[in-house]
């Protein structure tokens, strides 16, 4: 049988589970960096683009530290840098690498946006840009993420004609199936007025033969021949 020892043991180790849970919830609620669903990008040489980053945090922030940097296969660079005092001020930037970037985030409103723009895009600006972010109220807690960028010289145009196509067979199947039940349960009832219009003639007919029941214009039983 079980003993107050094994009770002692299984209290702890609730103990134990539930002061883990609690020190892990502040890093479940902590700060989080995106850049949106999209992590891979294309760009035409020459035009501009909206690198996205935004952030969160459960317990707010202040004096938040955020940064942009390039990095490719033989370059890396700080491209723009700032910081936001609280939740009711916008970003203010300390360090600016390009003049082509511009910091189009703000973060009044809870927006938390701190997006750039690259303008006059070359292909040399091919490579990955994180966005950094820094809370000093989460004791400097950072958090990061990533977006390739591709500049090309033309955007290829996406051939939809295949999705047409499947589209195009799978709704004829789909209308075909409905039509074939259409036409089994059209069958059906067709059947079926058909056999009850049978069995009302069948009755009509039983009720209307009178060749066993003595009336005018049928057969009468014969009687045997009276005795003298």
């Amino acid at each position: 049988m079980p003993g107050a020892g094994d009770g002692g043991k299984a209290a702890a180790r609730w103990l134990g589970t539930g002061l883990l849970g609690l020190f892990l919830l502040p890093v479940t609620l902590s700060l989080e960096v995106s850049v949106g669903k999209a992590t891979n990008i294309y760009a035409v040489n020459g035009t501009e683009i909206l690198l996205p980053c935004t952030f969160s945090s459960c317990f707010g922030f202040e004096d938040l530290h955020f940064r942009w940097t390039y990095n490719s296969s033989d370059a890396f660079k700080i491209l723009i840098e700032g910081t936001v005092k609280n939740e009711k001020s916008d970003p203010k930037v300390t360090l600016k690498d390009d003049d082509r970037i511009t910091l189009v985030g703000s973060t009044k409103e809870k927006m938390n946006n701190i997006s750039i723009v690259l303008r006059d895009l070359e292909f040399s600006d091919t490579g990955k840009y994180t966005c950094h972010v820094k809370n000093p109220k989460e004791n400097n807690l950072q958090h990061h993420a990533t977006i390739f960028l591709q500049v090309v010289d033309r955007l290829e145009e996406v051939d939809n004609t295949v999705t047409l196509i499947i589209l195009a067979v799978v709704g004829g199947v789909i209308g075909l199936l409905i039509l074939i039940l259409l036409i089994k349960k059209l069958v059906i009832f067709i059947l079926k007025k058909t056999r009850e219009k049978k069995k009302e003639c069948l009755v009509s007919s039983s009720g209307n033969d009178n060749t066993e029941n003595g009336l005018p214009g049928s057969k009468a039983e014969e009687k045997p021949p009276s005795k003298v």
